[in-house]
């Protein structure tokens, strides 16, 4: 009897090992296939309306330009302006994504005249007050994670691919990601965070995608809700425009006080 159970358990084993090595091997392949799809567009410019609510549920509006430059071989440049309300008016976030080293951040408050590096460390923080963390807000190179399939799901409808994703840079605000994929657009519809003890911090999904240049999907509506505080942050992106002439001298961190 023992004879068998040893030989019940050696066959097991070698069969989960390569479970979870098929379950690796597919999630990075459907991250491979979201970041082909999504390559080629150049620079891309939209207008954001942001909807900061606290737990009662009270409202504060937020207005921003964003534009962003595709960069090869490295991650993507992006820069966002904001136009209201008054207290904000002229603050302006620069952010030079890399794939494997720490991201390049800078805040230009205008109150101060002065212009803020965001430190590795402080990734984690909140964006301007919102439920968006600054490595939310940069690009989502595809080196900064490892991944692994979960399941294939139903979700609202849609035919969706489940890949867990665990940051593999430091200073990460999140232990993993589980995040819901399309099976048509390749592009997420929800991704759940956990924070660093492994509880659900955040949920954001997707809405409203259109399809640009008969290629790229974009949506026109993110919803961010903080579980643990009851926030939450909606992102409403209007006037998406690509390849419009933008180059790297339009991504410069010496012209943020002199952006209008």
């Amino acid at each position: 009897m023992k004879e068998l159970l040893l030989l019940i358990t050696l066959t097991i084993l070698p069969l989960s090992e390569a479970l979870a090595v098929n379950a690796e091997s597919k999630g990075l392949a459907i991250a491979q296939e979201m970041d082909r799809r999504n390559s080629g567009w150049n620079d891309q410019t939209a207008d954001m309306q942001m909807v900061l609510r606290n737990g009662r549920g009270d409202e504060s509006h937020r207005e921003i330009r964003a534009r962003t430059l595709e960069v090869q071989g490295d991650g993507d440049k992006s820069l966002h302006i904001f136009d209201g309300p008054a207290d904000v008016r002229g603050t302006a976030f620069l952010s030079f994504t890399h794939a494997t080293d720490p991201d390049d951040q800078w805040l230009y408050l205008p109150a101060l005249k002065r212009i803020k590096r965001i430190s590795s460390a402080n990734k984690s923080g909140p964006f301007m007050g919102s439920e968006f963390a600054y490595e939310d807000i940069s690009s989502q190179e595809l080196e900064k994670y490892s991944y692994k399939w979960l399941r294939d799901e139903l979700l609202d409808g849609h035919e969706t691919m489940v890949v867990e994703r665990h940051p593999s840079y430091e200073h990460s605000g999140y232990t993993k990601q589980e995040m819901w994929v399309d099976k048509n657009m390749y592009e997420p519809l929800k991704i759940e965070y956990y924070d660093r003890k492994g509880a659900q911090l955040k949920t954001v999904t997707f809405h409203d995608y259109q399809q640009y240049l008969g290629q790229y999907w974009r949506p026109e509506r993110m919803e961010m809700v903080n579980h643990q505080t009851g926030k939450s942050t909606t992102l409403e992106i209007t006037n998406y425009r690509f390849r419009t002439g933008l180059t790297a001298s339009d991504f410069n961190r010496n012209s943020l006080k002199r952006i209008r």
